[in-house]
């Protein structure tokens, strides 16, 4: 059964991350892993409009979609994450990071809840900046820590995707699939 559409959203939650492996002709997604302790997340559109001037006017016009800007903010980035995405070797018992690690695009998803049913969200080409560090001492309250992690949204470079998300007329079976395997939009729903 197909909901109604939300009037409201709201929250963040269901935070998930595949790492992404680039042929040269396709994007191809790991399977999610879940990124539990979000805080925050924004999305700023990015991209300018393309406009030219001829016979003096504005003789064409359209938009530049170069995908999203944003920062996500967690409680504290998982061991697997740091690891799988930021290049972190544990390999010694302790977490290093050192400078000639490459850190690995991902496919990024969250959900907002509404009104009706929480709407899922997928990023497909997501690029990420080194996270801050840092603390205070305890006073007579306790402020908790977060990471915040800057990063870009781009376009798939194949297919030109940038982002998608449930909606009023999305499937059951999509829906409850959605943390499984990045959607693709393949016959089945579920993606390749």
């Amino acid at each position: 059964m197909v909901a109604s559409e939300n009037k409201v959203t709201f929250g963040l939650k269901n935070t998930h991350y595949a790492v992404i492996t680039d042929d040269g002709k396709k994007l191809t997604y790991g399977t999610p892993a879940a990124l539990p302790g979000a805080t925050k997340l924004t999305l700023d559109a990015s991209g300018n409009a393309v406009e030219f001037s001829a016979d003096d006017t504005k003789y064409y016009s359209a938009d530049n979609n170069q995908g999203y800007t944003g920062k996500f903010e967690i409680a504290k980035l998982t061991e697997a994450f740091e690891k799988d995405v930021l290049g972190i070797d544990d390999s010694k018992g302790v977490s290093t990071e050192n400078a000639n690690a490459k850190m690995k695009r991902i496919a990024l998803m969250f959900e907002f809840d509404g009104d009706q049913k929480a709407v899922r969200h997928l990023l497909f080409n997501v690029s990420l900046s080194r996270p801050g560090d840092g603390s205070k001492t305890k006073e007579d309250k306790v402020d908790v820590n977060t990471q915040e992690l800057e990063f870009t949204a781009a376009p798939d470079p194949y297919t030109g995707d940038v982002k998608t998300k449930t909606n009023s007329k999305t499937t059951d079976l999509v829906y409850k699939a959605w943390y499984d395997k990045v959607f693709d939009g393949a016959a089945s729903g579920l993606g390749v």
